[in-house]
Parts: structure tokens; sequence; C-alpha cells
């Protein structure tokens, strides 16, 4: 019990990692493909997500200790997994032989696999097979090679058998996806997708998400990258210790990003990803594009520079910022305040919903709920 509790904690914890590196462009992509995001549909990319990493966690892990390695053989017979069915059968208890269940679970094993290709990927039977015989037998292969090489021989048995039946668990799963409606099904550009939506506040937090999570992460891969420069190239071990110079450069680096990307497009990266921009308000269009630097990631990252204790008053503005966005209309926040500006989607108004009487973007413009 103790080696699947492992395997399946190792599964969500890779899947969550994965699952925020992926977070930002996955905002994107569904904000272009399907007009936005919904709680269903987010869910079943995490579980799928989930779901790969168990395929390895638990056909791969835990993996043995190099000096009580135990090897073992490979199995190429095509039929003898029907052989231990058939012989289950003769010993009288069919449906409770372990035979008979390693066979039915490597079947269960793929259904998911199918169902996913289906509903997410928008791909059928073919793909279904083609996909799910070609992870099946690399997962098989990469046991055969001890782990392409790290090993010196097999430490799980190379089973054909898995191969076929984790197929016809893709097939199967395939199939059944079937009963989803098909206007679910796939990553395809939806109907509708390319025109504008009410400006909501739990869409101006998921911009937000996007633009602390990108931001955070450039700052962490560059003060990483930073440190390896001081310790492997700059041999200065007095800075790689202080971490000073790391931590510098980690913030002004992203905020200086920010910062272009405010000013040339008027938006921020999770402006970009949830298409907003704030529009308008009594200050020329250059001084609004800073304010919206200086209402969000800029202040943030500027407060982070400041000697500790002092540099925690970073997430006071955090707190601050969150506040303004709960409590001012469609989520405005800190930008929209300083400088007097509205918050619009980019995208074109439906026709249906066109009022001359109001700005082409009036963020209010349609009923479509986001």
């Amino acid at each position: 019990m103790g080696n699947e509790v492992f395997s399946g904690a190792l599964a969500i914890g890779s899947g969550a990692v994965i699952g925020l590196l992926l977070f930002v462009p996955f905002v994107a992509v569904s904000y272009r493909r399907r007009g936005g995001l919904t709680v269903g549909r987010s869910l079943l990319w995490v579980a799928a997500l989930i779901y790969f990493c168990a395929i390895w966690t638990y056909t791969l892990f835990p993996l043995p200790d190099p000096d009580h390695l135990v090897c073992v053989g490979m199995n190429t017979d095509v039929w003898q997994a029907v052989r231990d069915v058939q012989g289950a059968r003769d010993r009288g208890h069919p449906f409770t032989d372990p035979a008979t269940l390693q066979l039915a679970l490597n079947v269960l094993l793929f259904v998911p696999f199918g169902a996913f290709v289906r509903v997410l990927g928008g791909r059928g039977l073919p793909t279904a097979l083609l996909t799910g015989a070609g992870v099946s037998l690399f997962i098989e292969t990469t046991q055969l090679t001890g782990m392409w090489g790290i090993y010196d021989c097999a430490y799980r048995v190379f089973d054909v058998d898995d191969v076929i039946t984790n197929t016809v668990g893709a097939l199967v799963g395939s199939v059944a996806a079937l009963v989803v409606p098909r206007r679910m099904r796939g990553v395809g550009r939806q109907p509708g997708s390319e025109l504008a939506r009410p400006v909501t506040k739990p869409r101006r937090l998921v911009g937000a998400g996007c633009d602390v999570l990108a931001a955070t992460l450039l700052s962490g891969t560059v003060s990483i990258a930073v440190q390896l420069w001081l310790q492997y190239v700059s041999d200065d071990r007095a800075a790689v210790l202080s971490g000073s110079l790391a931590s510098v450069v980690g913030a002004v680096v992203p905020a200086v990003v920010w910062f272009v990307v405010i000013v040339w497009t008027g938006r921020s990266v999770g402006d970009l990803c949830v298409e907003l921009e704030y529009r308008g308000g009594p200050l020329p269009t250059v001084l609004v594009r800073v304010m919206r630097f200086v209402g969000g990631i800029g202040t943030y990252f500027a407060l982070t520079l400041l000697p500790a204790p002092y540099s925690a008053v970073a997430w006071v503005f955090v707190g601050v910022a969150v506040l303004t966005m709960l409590f001012t209309s469609h989520g405005r926040g800190l930008p929209a305040l300083v400088s007097g500006s509205r918050l619009v989607d980019t995208r074109p108004r439906p026709a249906a919903a066109a009022d001359p009487g109001r700005p082409p973007h009036a963020s209010e413009s349609t009923s479509v709920r986001d």
C-alpha cells in the first residue's frame, strides 16, 4: 500500500507542478479557442494531467536500489494472457483469479486515455489506437531497457500483452467518450469565441493570477541563472552566498519586461491572456499604460527590493490590489482608480449587441456570460 500511495502522491505533485508551468498558456489558448474558461473543462484538463503523470509513476516507480537490483525477464508471447485466463477458468474462479484481474486492470488503465484523446484532443479511434499503442510500447520499452540504461537490466517485466490490453483500453475509452456531445470535444475554435464578453471579476482575477504566476516564474528563472553564473563563470562565492544580486536582477528583469509589454501593447501578460485592456479616462493613452504598470506588477516588484523586513510591504500591496479588484465594478482595481480608465474586452462586440450610443468597446456591451 505504501508504494501505491507514494506513486499517487508523486503523480498529483508532478501534475500540479506541470499545471502551474502550463497555466498561463492554457488560459491564453482557452480564451482564443473557446472564448473563456469553464470550470468543468478546466477540471477535466487537470484530471488528464494527473492521469498521464500517474501512468508513469505507477508503471515505473518505485525505483529499485541499484545495489539490490533483481533482473527480470520478458514476455513476447501474444497469447500468454489468453492462456492465463483459460487457466483461471480451469481453476474454477475465472473472475477473481489474479491473471484475469491483471488483464482487466491493464484494459481499464488506458480507458481514460482514449476518452481524453477524444474529448480533449478531438480525435477518434485511429488516433486512440496509435497513441495508446505508442505510449504503452514506450513504457514497456523503458522498463525493458532499465530506464534507458540507468539500470544494468530490466527491473520490471516487458510484456507484449500489456501493450495489447492497454491499446484495447484506449479504444474502449474512445468509444465510450462518444456520449459526450460533439460541441464539447476537441480544442478547435468554438463559434463566438472571437466576440467580446462581459468583463467579470473572476475573469479579472484570472488575468491577475496569470501576471503573478508568469512574473514569479520569470523572476525565479532569472535568479537561478544569475546564481549559476556567479558560481560557475564568475567564481564569486561571496555573491552566491549573499544572493542579493540574484534577488535584485530577478526583480528588475520581469519588471522591465512587463513595463515594455504594457507600454507597447497597452496590456500586461495577464491582460493579453484574458483579452482585456484599460482604455479611456482623462489621461493620455501612454499615461494610462504607465498607470497600468504602476497599479500592478511594477509597484509589487519595486517593493520587493526594499530591505527586510520592509519588503513584506509588497504583500500588503498585493492584498490591497486584490481587495480593489473585488470591490470595484468589473474588477477594475488599482490601475483604473489611479488612471480613471475603464476595463474592456478587446474583441469585437456581437452585432446583436451594437449600441450606437455607447463606446465601441464598452465592457457592458454584450449579454454573453463569461
